[in-house]
């Protein structure tokens, strides 16, 4: 369970009445309810306040069911489907509009002038959970009517209407008013010390995803919503112990939250570590034995220039796909690569030593490499009309291919079983084709192999990717082909390889537990 898990636990502890407990001296919150009433109607006799046509008593029948009878027609329903859960008896379920008086202020415009004068206003900018931020206040002109309408006193709760930040509420606690934009709610309280657990029923409410108004486009919170919106009331004394218990136990929560984020880092870093560390040991030969029935590397790769030099021979391979690259540690004791044109001291590229049946050798010595190319955009769709078209690295997603274009006039097909790698902008996303023939753009490379084990060359590529990051010398991140392909690569023989690869990719399935 993280902070924010752990948080809203205890809210919803607080609001069922199980965080702190119920005192018998409490005076009930029917009382408290009646005493609301009273004061709703003693304000609107004097005129201060509109009569509400939905206020509303809510209680619980002879037959256990919740009923809500309104006022003002005496209509009574039951509505039962709407309590969540079963409160203590010394509270009762209400409607936020029965223990608030509601409004809204002014709406921002250019053309809504009627005078006035110039008034500081808060908009929904200005209001977070809990605080407000005031170094940013607009100006507007008010009437006087209007500032007696449309602004907010001290004890006030304030919520934003809409946007992403609806629902977002704070006391306004200071000792002056302050006018207000239309898309903030106003709650008055009719009694004193109610806000602030209503603050954190809300604050529940949206983490809840209970709190959007239903059938809008935007998420929002109308002022029809939020006057209906049921809470759990406690009596007022409770309500108090409630709020301080709050405060004493979120600070602690934070700094669970803060722990367990620095954990959740750690966590990652280390596996990170550990991967990387496994990657390493592996392309060094010290991850598996070495079993001398398995034979050699340069027996290995002898067999692939036999491979090659028939596939060429029959037509079936470029001459060019024939690397004559040789690399051999000298009696000198240093690194030598011979090809048909030099040979030449290597030692400076060979980064540790291998075991005795390994050996050194370039990828183009093991692998085909396909180079994508870009289509026109007539000629590829979106609508599954031909083979998928991969263009880049948001095609790949956690090591799979993700489709989202197709082209009928492929020019550049990867086929099943190829590893590819994207080669520009974001290096080094690697993926094997799982899906069959598929065009590549040019930020794509396949790497293709009869001849050696993929997913070892793909461990290969990522522990030694800043590598070939770093030899990347272009204003636009990229590997070019020849850095892809004179990439030095440890090699082990062909069985070797398999063990390598069904060991990490254990120990990766262990990790991801």
């Amino acid at each position: 369970m993280n902070g924010k898990q752990l948080k809203n636990s205890i809210l919803q502890w607080a609001i069922q009445g199980k965080l702190v407990p119920q005192d018998p001296n409490d005076e009930p919150t029917s009382v408290l309810l009646e005493r609301i009433r009273a004061e709703k109607a003693r304000l609107v006799k004097e005129k201060k306040i509109k009569k509400d046509k939905n206020e509303s008593i809510i209680y619980r029948g002879d037959d256990n069911s919740y009923y809500e009878k309104f006022l003002a027609t005496g209509e009574v329903k039951c509505i039962d489907e709407e309590i969540p859960f079963e409160i203590p008896s010394s509270w009762e379920w209400t409607r936020i509009g029965n223990i608030f008086n509601h409004t809204s202020g002014k709406q921002q415009s250019s053309s809504n002038k009627n005078g006035g004068t110039p008034q500081k206003f808060i908009t929904t900018s200005n209001l977070y959970w809990g605080y407000f931020v005031l170094d940013n206040v607009k100006v507007m002109d008010f009437t006087e009517e209007e500032i007696k309408n449309s602004s907010a006193t001290k004890g006030d709760l304030l919520v934003c209407e809409g946007g992403a930040g609806y629902g977002r509420s704070a006391i306004w606690n200071e000792d002056y008013d302050i006018c207000l934009q239309n898309h903030v709610h106003r709650l008055r309280p009719l009694v004193d010390e109610t806000c602030e657990y209503v603050y954190y029923f809300i604050y529940l409410q949206k983490e809840s995803n209970n709190l959007a108004s239903v059938g809008t486009a935007m998420p929002g919170l109308s002022a029809n919503r939020l006057k209906h919106l049921l809470v759990p009331l406690p009596p007022i004394a409770e309500q108090n112990r409630i709020t301080k218990k709050l405060k004493e136990v979120f600070p602690v929560v934070e700094k669970y939250n803060k722990v367990q984020d620095e954990l959740n880092l750690l966590n990652s870093s280390l596996n990170a570590i550990i991967k990387k560390s496994i990657l390493q040991e592996a392309i060094q030969g010290k991850l598996v034995p070495q079993i001398a029935e398995e034979g050699t590397a340069q027996e290995l790769l002898e067999q692939i220039q036999q491979e090659k030099s028939q596939l060429i021979k029959e037509g079936k391979l470029k001459k060019s796909a024939l690397s004559d690259s040789v690399i051999y540690k000298g009696d000198d004791n240093k690194y030598w690569e011979k090809n048909s044109k030099i040979e030449k001291d290597i030692t400076d590229e060979i980064p540790f030593e291998i075991p005795d049946s390994w050996v050194w050798c370039r990828l183009s010595n093991l692998v085909l490499l396909l180079s994508g190319r870009d289509l026109e955009l007539t000629q590829y769709n979106s609508v599954s009309n031909g083979i998928p078209y991969m263009t880049g690295a948001s095609n790949f997603k956690n090591g799979i291919l993700i489709k989202n274009r197709w082209t009928d006039t492929p020019i550049v097909i990867s086929v099943l079983g190829d590893l590819l790698i994207t080669c520009k902008g974001t290096i080094g996303e690697m993926a094997f084709n799982t899906i069959g023939d598929i065009h590549i753009a040019r930020q794509i490379m396949a790497i293709r192999s009869s001849f050696v084990d993929l997913n070892y060359i793909q461990y290969y590529l990522s522990a030694n990717l800043q590598v070939l990051q770093r030899q990347a010398n272009s204003m636009i991140p990229g590997i070019s082909r020849g850095t892809l392909l004179n990439a030095i690569v440890p090699l082990p023989p062909l069985m070797e390889q398999a063990r390598i690869v069904a060991i990490i990719k254990h120990l990766a399935s262990i990790m991801s537990r």
